[in-house]
């Protein structure tokens, strides 16, 4: 017995010894073939693919391009921390309030659309992808590792979606990703995501396997700049930093959505992805290709959730639609004759379960357009016919509420009990709301976008339009005084985050 209980150790030894061999041979030796795995390329006798994944793959992951933007950035030089004391100053003049640093970040993105008489590609992607190389250089290589330098065409920060273009060299074979239809998909769908997770260490055109994990994920945060309109697609294919931009496809090789962010405790795949769906940014790349921003429509109300104890209030079947809390005095739902107390089931024809997808459905309608909205009032339902306008951040300037751009920062502000604030939900009790940004200005390039509130200007705190535009002002002619370029804003921005922003003169 003695000796045998010695053995087992051996044999047991022996044993795991084996197993890690016929492992190594595994990938080693051809000659053992029950091991070896079926590979990519073979082909069943009725000449179907093995697996549809890789037809998918096969007739797709051409498409996928890596996006490489590099830029410079102002930061502030926070070794000092009392750049704004005139007292230190003086003592210590070399040290500078801000500096230039360069910036490079990776991602990806797939060829959508091809124009041959032009030889322009034009490639989808988020707007936090290439957002910086207005300013910066965009590098998109494509599978045969030619690179091109990429202009952007449009940038939509509010869904973060943007578009560039490449022009092509006589001869330069591509392939197009086909846009399929993410309007009726299924939780558990088969979902490929296409991208270049760490490109900066060579993985391009990675591929990975999941399904729709839910569809409608909304009120997201994302840290700065999250996009206002969010109707996002859920997966558990590995995605990663660097997927931002790359497709998301189904098994019939259709894109159905943009990969675009990641909810992570530790700063990589956990199985919990987002993809925008395609549809909507199918609607969004097409304004952008045509004038280079998107026209969204509004109908002038305030809608509000409805909850369990306002389903039974409202003597409703189910917690669904949308409560109007308040409606704009001539707006086109006034107009209409939509009442506060209204619940709104049907918007165009379409459900909208909440209050995300009533936004998304109004932004995306056409301008101009008259649309049905199904309503419940006093337990009877309704249809009534809206005439959509343009949403106030893209009318004319000669609108009434709508203040003009400050002499030189390009900012337009409205005040926190505005019509303007009221409208867009927006609610901060201090400062005052971005509501337009000039194209191309100091505030454009430094990232400040339309619903940011800005609390102070320098060390300067302004609570009313007057006292920004007095503010700036005078912190534009001190600037130039000085000799300096810059100016300090401190802001909220969407997500309630309070931060500083440098403001650059050229």
């Amino acid at each position: 017995m003695k000796i045998f209980r010695r053995l087992i150790p051996l044999v047991l030894a022996f044993g795991l010894m084996s197993c890690a061999v016929a492992q190594t041979s595994d990938f080693q030796a051809d000659e053992v073939p029950r091991f070896r795995p079926t590979t990519a390329n073979t082909v069943l006798p009725n000449g179907s693919d093995p697996n549809p994944v890789v037809k998918v793959v096969r007739d797709v992951r051409e498409s996928v391009v890596q996006i490489k933007v590099e830029a410079q950035i102002t930061v502030q030089n926070f070794n000092n921390p009392f750049f704004d004391d005139d007292f230190f100053r003086y003592f210590f003049p070399q040290q500078p309030r801000e500096m230039q640093r360069p910036v490079t970040s990776m991602g990806s993105g797939f060829i959508y659309e091809y124009n041959p008489q032009t030889r322009e590609a034009f490639i989808m992607t988020n707007n936090h992808v290439v957002e910086k190389g207005k300013e910066g250089t965009i590098t998109v290589t494509l599978a045969d590792k030619v690179s091109y330098t990429a202009t952007v065409v449009g940038l939509d920060p509010n869904t973060d979606v943007a578009v560039i273009k490449i022009t092509l060299k006589e001869g330069e074979k591509i392939t197009i990703a086909p846009l399929g239809d993410s309007a009726n998909l299924e939780i558990g769908d088969w979902a490929i995501a296409i991208g270049n997770p760490f490109g900066d260490v060579g993985l391009d055109r990675t591929v990975t396997l999941g399904v729709i994990s839910a569809i409608g994920r909304s009120n997201l945060n994302f840290g700065t700049n999250s996009p206002i309109y969010q109707d996002y697609i859920q997966t558990d294919a590995a995605i990663n930093p660097g997927n931002s931009g790359g497709p998301l496809l189904n098994i019939n090789g259709e894109v159905i959505g943009i990969n675009s962010a990641i909810t992570s405790t530790s700063g990589g795949n956990i199985g919990i992805g987002f993809a925008i769906p395609v549809n909507l940014a199918k609607r969004v790349v097409e304004d952008l290709v045509a004038d280079g921003k998107v026209t969204r429509a509004y109908i002038g109300i305030s809608p509000q959730e409805i909850t369990s104890d306002l389903m039974e209030a409202l003597n409703l079947s189910e917690v669904s639609g949308v409560l109007v809390a308040k409606v704009e005095t001539d707006s086109p739902a006034h107009k209409a004759g939509l009442s506060v107390g209204d619940v709104i089931l049907e918007f165009n024809g379409e459900k909208v379960p909440n209050v995300s997808k009533f936004r998304i459905a109004v932004a995306t309608s056409r301008v101009g357009s008259r649309v049905p909205v199904k309503v419940i009032r006093d337990d009877e339902t309704k249809v009534l016919y809206i005439e959509l306008d343009n949403f106030p951040e893209d009318a004319l300037a000669s609108e009434e509420e709508a203040s003009s751009p400050d002499s030189g920062a390009g900012i337009s502000v409205e005040a926190t009990d505005s019509a303007y604030a009221q409208r867009n939900n927006i609610k901060a009790d201090k400062g005052v709301i971005v509501s337009a940004i000039e194209s191309n200005s100091p505030a454009s390039r430094a990232g400040i976008q339309v619903g940011f509130v800005i609390l102070k200007v320098g060390n300067t705190v302004v609570n009313s339009p007057n006292e920004y535009n007095t503010a700036i002002d005078e912190a534009i002619a001190k600037m130039k005084e000085d000799g300096r370029n810059t100016i300090l804003l401190y802001v909220q921005d969407r997500n309630s985050n309070e931060r500083f922003v440098v403001l650059k003169f050229t």
